[in-house]
């Protein structure tokens, strides 16, 4: 009678194991989002909720989801009948160049560094990221657009008048470091947010990553579009995505301070135009399709 009485009282467990062994397909652990998530998808990477995958494709939005969740860490399951599976996540999480493209359609607060990953035989692949910004990053970053917000931007204005405040603010407060982009390495993180708004000082990642997390704040579609050299913004405005590259209207000049409008908001064309012979705006399409119109 006790061993039935047990039976009964976990007949829901046994029934979820036997189903688990038989499909092998174990419960994925899904967390909370953390409130840096973009609630919107993309040509190239959508959010899912199914982390069971079936695809590359699969793979890919999964990969996606983890980063715009925010999480840590996380593990899933290959199904017996994608004999590929792992296969496919290798293809992904060995290429560096796949994983920025990736990386780039999520707010920089849940971007990352570099991400490692396991797997077993029975399918489960667990992926663990090391994260570019620290908690006490964030909480600075947070502050310091959160003031420049309040101090100079008003809510009657339009959203094109609020990246160009945002856009001039950056510029004139904001040196482009040479040294770090000659030699690799720097006194300033200025690969970074932190060392655009606190030391001033910024490379093409810094100034995109602050403007793009300006960008979030504000409520627009946004993400980083890169090449093999450079990386600037994509923003969603007036029914058209265009290219913002703060990096190249702040040219170092030895004649002091120069804001410049050339790259602001612009399409394709122009900023083919714009480039000539140069190749630093050169970029993919297969991995940003809303620039294929």
């Amino acid at each position: 009678m006790i061993m039935i009485g047990l039976e009964l009282f976990y007949m829901d467990d046994i029934k979820h194991y036997i189903a688990n062994t038989i499909n092998n397909h174990p419960s994925v652990i899904i967390g909370p989002s953390n409130e840096y998530k973009k609630d919107y998808d993309f040509m190239f990477v959508k959010q899912t909720d199914n982390y069971i995958p079936y695809s590359l494709g699969d793979i890919r939005n999964i990969i996606f989801s983890i980063i715009n969740n925010g999480w840590d860490e996380f593990t899933f399951y290959c199904p017996n009948e994608y004999t590929d599976c792992v296969k496919d996540v290798e293809t992904i999480t060995y290429d560096s160049k796949y994983l920025t493209y990736i990386n780039n359609y999520a707010n920089p607060f849940n971007s990352f560094i570099d991400l490692t990953t396991s797997h077993a035989d029975s399918g489960e692949v667990n992926i663990k990221f090391n994260k570019l910004y620290s908690n006490d990053e964030i909480i600075k970053i947070n502050d310091e657009i959160n003031r420049i917000i309040k101090e100079n931007i008003k809510d009657n204005m339009s959203d094109y008048d609020k990246i160009k405040t945002i856009h001039d603010y950056l510029i004139n407060n904001t040196k482009y470091d040479v040294e770090r982009n000659e030699k690799g390495e720097s006194p300033w993180p200025s690969h970074t947010a932190y060392g655009t708004l606190f030391d001033h000082m910024a490379i093409c990642s810094g100034y995109t990553d602050t403007m793009a997390l300006f960008l979030d704040k504000f409520g627009i579609k946004n993400y980083k579009i890169s090449s093999k050299r450079h990386i600037w913004n994509a923003v969603y405005i007036d029914n058209a995505w265009k290219h913002l590259d703060l990096t190249w209207d702040d040219p170092v000049s030895n004649y002091g301070d120069i804001l410049d409008n050339k790259y602001f908001l612009i399409t394709t064309e122009e900023l083919k135009n714009l480039d000539g012979n140069l190749t630093d705006h050169e970029f993919d399409k297969l991995f940003y399709l809303e620039f294929n119109n």
